[in-house]
């Protein structure tokens, strides 16, 4: 027994670049814990969180809605990992490595969201 969500390859991403972004923020400095490093985690959080409130009990363009706010959120994420390069709380590669899966996850959640039929 599963739900919906649970079989969807984006929502999967989407919980694994979650735990990976949680593990980045934690080298951030504490004065960063409730601005960057929170705002982050909630964006971060809210891509799997909007994939598995579409999937349920909605309409494909209800589901397509909530897919548009989990990109709306990967954007946020990747901005943030921006100012964390700027502000040098990562390193290069670590940043690099981020945004490669960011850019990936936003292929497949628009790849996905084009495959629903309306």
């Amino acid at each position: 027994m599963s739900f919906k969500f649970e079989n969807l390859g984006i929502w999967k991403k989407a919980m694994e670049f979650g735990d990976e972004m949680y593990e980045l923020v934690k080298q951030f400095p504490a004065e960063e814990k409730f601005n960057l490093k929170s705002q982050l985690m909630r964006a971060v959080d809210s891509i799997a969180l909007n994939i598995a409130e579409g999937s349920i009990l909605q309409s494909n363009a209800e589901f397509k809605r909530f897919l548009g706010y989990s990109i709306r959120s990967l954007a946020e994420v990747v901005t943030c990992l921006h100012k964390a390069k700027r502000r040098n709380y990562v390193e290069k590669e670590q940043f690099e490595k981020q945004y490669k899966e960011a850019y990936h996850l936003m292929n497949m959640m628009i790849a996905f969201r084009r495959k629903l039929i309306t």
